[in-house]
């Protein structure tokens, strides 16, 4: 018999929905215009940089027709100088901000789709975060799984992938530190701030934080009991000493 799934999205699932992510390629080889479902891909033609789907620029490296152009984020550098951020004092309960999302109108796809005579343009997560043009400074919200997979699939398109790996690693560590942390605040009836945390650190986090706001409801539940039996047995013993009161004055 089949073991029920965890609530929320698996690791596989999350990795999956990231592959709609718009990455940068360099093209070896000409390619003409692909018809998917979303619309139409724009032609290849060496070596000008193009847009696409996570998915389709790994098919493409794996064929040897392309290369990935890791995003800017992904270099050492970058990781370095975020994880500094990280672990400074002025954010030490607070997580990076994530790169800030353009307009509704000022938003440009790289990858300009034309269905039904109208432009479809990318939504929150899917807003150009990991092509060629995306910020240094941010992670975006896929950061985990976009660079698990670049780095199984296309370590030799990043610089120094070892050294990436380590720093994703040490971020990785300081930023679930920092979602168990939040737990702490959690008893005193406060919420937990989870703006900047990624799908994969969500989908990790969910099965702790869901234990842990489950307990403190049955703590809370508990508590709430306690306090009405202590109630009704105070006014049972008022009740009662005023009936003895009576009693002694007749």
């Amino acid at each position: 018999m089949a073991q029920p799934s965890p609530p929320g999205l698996l690791p596989t699932e999350i990795a999956f929905l990231c592959e709609m992510e718009l990455v940068t390629i360099i093209p070896r080889e000409r390619l003409s215009s692909l018809h998917l479902l979303a619309g139409a891909t724009p032609p290849l033609r060496p070596p000008q940089r193009t847009a696409l789907p996570l998915w389709l620029a790994l098919l493409l490296k794996k064929q040897r027709r392309a290369d990935i152009a890791p995003p800017p984020w992904l270099h050492p550098h970058s990781l370095q100088s975020i994880l500094e951020q990280e672990t400074a004092e002025a954010n030490r309960y607070a997580f990076t901000n994530a790169q800030p999302l353009p307009q509704p109108e000022e938003r440009k796809d790289a990858w300009d789709v034309d269905t039904s005579d109208r432009e479809i343009q990318p939504t929150p997560p899917f807003a150009n975060e990991n092509t060629a043009s995306g910020s240094a400074e941010h992670l975006p919200y896929h950061w985990l799984s976009i660079a698990q997979i670049l780095l199984a699939n296309a370590s030799d398109d990043i610089v120094e992938p070892e050294s990436v790996r380590r720093l994703l690693r040490d971020l990785r560590e300081v930023r679930a530190a920092k979602v168990r942390a939040g737990m702490n605040v959690l008893d005193a009836g406060a919420g937990v701030r989870m703006n900047g945390v990624g799908a994969l650190e969500l989908g990790e986090a969910r099965g702790f934080v869901t234990g842990v706001v489950d307990g403190l409801r049955k703590i809370g539940a508990a508590r709430e009991a306690q306090g009405r039996e202590e109630g009704e047995e105070r006014r049972e013993g008022l009740a009662q000493g005023e009936g003895s009161e009576d009693e002694d004055m007749l």
